[in-house]
Order: structure tokens, then sequence, then C-alpha cells
């Protein structure tokens, strides 16, 4: 292929969907209500084009001239995943300060604790007998590893237990084995399609027998803390798991350090119920592996940090918010390089437009999310100046999408003003753009480490593309899922946002919402500060 078009394939995902077609047996596809503009359309979106000159160049900077597609394929291709405390991660983050370095902007590492880094290597898994077939197969994080050799061993199921007695005695029978922990699936066909398909007797009898298998294995490797252990002493090869999203082909892939007693592998859907009938029904099952992984003990964690400071308000702050670290499944795209890129990408083009902001503008890469916001929560927790002189934090987090909605969340005087910013941006971003009322804190996402301390804090929330089932934390969460005029869409978004934020003469409002909503439902009010104490070392955790 010519040049041109190999660099447009290397650089660029799908940008527009295609058109709608229909599933046979099926309707055609509808748009997702929230794709389109809102209809009426709300005060805030301008009926005219904005006059404000900052904003034009904004608009024309990060529609024109956007970076993030470059940036995206480095990162999720070229740098991949970002466990928190790995070699990954480190990769990513040296990454992260070369490139702020090369745009003029000054960025830092900043330590915040320490976790149990552990590395990444080969890791293969075959079937043998009673045929040979290669498996899917995804070394979980934190897995053990077969000290450089090929091991091979007969397959058998986990034996249901009730009790730790009942675990003890079954124990000897995994020596040389690899142990199935997990229920298979009847199906690994959608349940969309059952639904769409079976008749309902089929589908009332599948999801019985599906929910009865689920229900016998499930929380099975939890009940035992020293689950992996425990069987790895008895003489077992390896344990097996699967997690299915619902979709052909997708997994979730997770990992615990738990996982480090021995080879630990998620087996896709289709080749784990194989595996598994095989060993039910005494066909002598066999399976050849291999895995290569690295401990390297307690190392130092830190957050990437970059900085515009500010001209005349250097001690009050806007910050852009995004999770660097990442599960392993894939590239750790969209949860959550998206968001990464979002705001590495804004404060580029707030640089070269905007290069001297009346408030220090920050940009907070946060690690330790997934295991419970605690890059986010420990800078939260440090740096109290920061929090006091917030003017406002803008997070994104869920997806490759347009960003469709914000909102003031516990600090209801904050929505007049977010509409107030929306007024003065074009209206081919803010005519998706749905304005929430006030709301709870949440605990989903970093914001949450600073909204808990009264400061305001706002969650860009993006269009889904079935966002949970095909990318969250699965082995398909890859470049080719980014949706690029999305992406360009919300980095302009934010850059507007945050430049708008900036140069506010008022101080943003930090008046509660009153009453505050309950903590759940039929629940007590919400507390604020309800801020937890931010894990700041792996010794405790568990997943």
């Amino acid at each position: 292929m010519n040049k041109s078009l190999a660099t447009l394939l290397a650089l660029t995902a799908l940008s527009s969907p295609l058109a709608a077609q229909p599933r046979r047996g099926g309707p055609p596809v509808q748009p997702n209500p929230q794709a389109l503009p809102m209809n009426p359309l709300p005060d805030y979106v301008r009926k005219d084009a904005p006059t404000n000159p900052a904003i034009l160049k904004i608009w024309e900077e990060g529609m024109q001239r956007s970076q993030a597609a470059k940036f995206a394929q480095q990162l999720m291709d070229s740098v991949g995943p970002r466990l928190t405390g790995s070699p990954g991660m480190n990769r990513g983050q040296d990454w992260l300060l070369a490139t702020y370095k090369q745009l003029g902007v000054t960025a830092r590492k900043e330590r915040y604790g320490t976790w149990n880094s552990w590395g990444r290597g080969a890791a293969f898994a075959q079937l043998t007998a009673p045929r040979v077939k290669p498996l899917e197969a995804t070394m979980l994080s934190w897995s053990g590893n077969t000290g450089g050799k090929w091991v091979e061993g007969e397959v058998i199921t986990l034996q249901p237990y009730s009790s730790p007695e009942e675990f003890k005695a079954w124990l000897p029978t995994v020596k040389g084995k690899i142990v199935l922990a997990s229920a298979p699936r009847l199906t690994c066909r959608m349940p969309q399609q059952v639904a769409e398909f079976a008749t309902p007797a089929s589908a009332a009898a599948l999801d019985t027998v599906q929910r009865d298998l689920d229900a016998t294995y499930r929380g099975l490797t939890q009940r035992v803390p020293t689950f992996y252990a425990d069987v790895k002493a008895a003489g077992a090869l390896a344990v097996f798991e699967s997690y299915w999203s619902n979709y052909p082909g997708i997994d979730k892939i997770f990992g615990s350090p738990r996982n480090s007693a021995l080879p630990t592998f998620d087996i896709g859907c289709e080749d784990y119920g194989m595996l598994f009938r095989l060993a039910q029904n005494k066909q002598g099952p066999k399976v050849k592996l291999t895995a290569e992984s690295e401990f390297l003990g307690e190392q130092p964690v830190f957050n990437v940090i970059a900085e515009i400071k500010g001209s005349a308000k250097p001690d009050e702050y806007v910050v852009l918010s995004a999770h660097f670290d990442s599960w392993e499944g894939h590239s750790g795209a969209t949860d959550n390089g998206t968001g990464t890129v979002t705001m590495l990408e804004a404060l580029r083009i707030l640089k070269t437009v905007l290069p001297n902001p009346s408030r220090t503008i920050l940009v907070g890469h946060w690690s330790g999310e997934e295991q419970g916001l605690n890059g986010s929560g420990a800078f939260a927790a440090d740096h109290p100046e920061v929090v006091k002189g917030l003017q406002f934090l803008f997070n994104q987090d869920n997806g490759t999408g347009r960003v469709v909605n914000t909102g003031p969340s516990i600090l209801p005087e904050n929505g007049p003003r977010l509409a107030q910013y929306m007024a003065e941006m074009p209206s081919q971003l803010t005519q998706y753009l749905r304005l929430s009322g006030p709301s709870g804190v949440g605990g989903g996402s970093d914001h949450a480490s600073f909204l808990c301390h009264g400061a305001p804090a706002a969650s860009l929330g993006a269009l889904s593309w079935d966002y949970s089932l095909t990318t969250w934390h699965t082995n398909r969460d890859s470049f080719d899922k980014v949706m690029q005029d999305d992406l360009k869409h919300n980095a302009t978004l934010t850059a507007m946002f945050a430049y708008l934020a900036s140069e506010d003469p008022q101080p943003s409002s930090r008046t509660l919402l009153n009453p505050l909503p309950p903590s759940a439902p039929n629940g007590p009010p919400i507390s604020i500060p309800n801020c937890g104490r931010p894990q700041r070392e792996s010794a405790g955790y568990r997943r």
C-alpha cells in the first residue's frame, strides 16, 4: 500500500460510525440517543459562532492540528499496559515526562508510596491431549512462573467445597495437575443471541443450569485465603480461570499478588469450556505451558504531574485529571489511555495558545486508581494547598466516546458556572453535552478524591461504545477501539474548560448541596468530608 495510506492506518482508528447495517434476523441498529444533538437545545448551546479569541484559537489548534492520534498510538501500541508498580508503568511514566519535555511543559514524578512490583514475560499454553490445539490464554497480573521451563500436566476441575476441611481433603489430588477453578459457560454465544433466537424453554433451561454452575464455583478461590499457595504446595502446576465478558472472544483480565504462588491464566470462554468438558468426561486432557514473570518486590510508585504556572493567581489551580495505570488484558486503551491522552493533548493545546494562564493549570496522571484511587487520594492528602486553591478539576475515565455529560456534583452553585463556560464554546462541542443537576460524590474515579474534601470537581462522562462489555478491563482494550474524532473532540473541549476556569474572575463555589443525598437507597446522608485513607503500600491489598 502507499505510504500515506499506511500512515493513516497506523495512526487512525475508525473515526466515524459505519452506516447502520441490519443484522440477519434482526432490525437495523439505531443510533444511541445520547450520540445525537439534544433537541431542543439548552440555552447554554450557542446559536452563533464564538467570539472569544482564545476559544477560537483553542478550536483551531485542537481540531486542525491535533496530536491526539499520535500520542494515543505511541502510548497504546508502543508503551502498552501500565500495571501499578510494574516496569510497564515506569516505561509509560518516562514516556510522559519525555513527551512533556518536547512540548516545553514542566513535569515531574511525585512519589506517593510503594507497591508490589511485577514484570510480565512470555506465556503460552497448548492442549496436547486428546488432541493438539493452542489455547487462548492470558497470564494474570502477579502470576507465578514456571522457572524458565515448559511443564505439562493433566487438567482437572476444582472440587467444590463448603469448608476448609473439604478443601484440604481434596488437595492431594492436584499433584502434577492443572486446576480449572472457574465455572464454565454452557454457551459462549452472547445473551442477546439467546434472547433473540432460542425458544423460551431453551433459554430458561440454559439460564437455570448456568446460574447453578456459577453459584457452585463462585468464590471458591477466595474462601481459603491461601488457596493458590496451598494448591502450589500440594504440587499443582498451574491454575486456569475464566472471566467471560458476555461477548465472543472477550474476557476480563485481572490478577492479584495471591497469584504469585504459581502460574495463573485466564482462558478464553470457548477453550475453557472445552477443557472443562474434557476433564469432566474423563477424556484425558493435558496441557503444556510456560510462563515467565519477574518479582521485583515492594518498589516506589509515583504520580506524574505536569504544570503550567499561573501568571496572576499561581496559588489557585485548575486540575486536569486522568488515571494512568491500567490492567494488562491488552493496551489499557479506553481505561484509561483515552483519558490520559485527552489531558495530555489539552495541555499541549493550552501551552500553544495560552502559555500564561491566570491560574496554575496542573495535569494529574494518577497511578493506583485500579487499586482504590490511591494515587489521586494521596496527592489530595499531600497537597492541601491544591485542594484549598482548587478552582475546578475535570476528570475523564470512562472510555473513548464523546463527552456527553457533566455536572456540579455536591456543589450545586457550580452548575450555572459550568453552563456559563459552555456558552462560550462552539455548538459543535456543546450540542451533545448534557448538564446534570447536583448529585453525590460517587467513588468510581479520581474526581472523588477531591470531591470528598468538598473541592469542586467534575466528571466528564463519555458515550459508552459498549465500554463495560467490550473494553473495560478486557483483552480487547486496544488502540483500534479508540474513536479518534471523539478523542480530538474531548481534548479540545477539556482545553476550553481549563481555559475558562483559569480566567474566570470569580472563585468557584464550595456551598454544599443541602440536604446531602443519601449514601445508599434509604440510607443516611453522605458525609463531607468522607475521604478514605489512600493505600500507600501493597501489604494487605486483596482483589
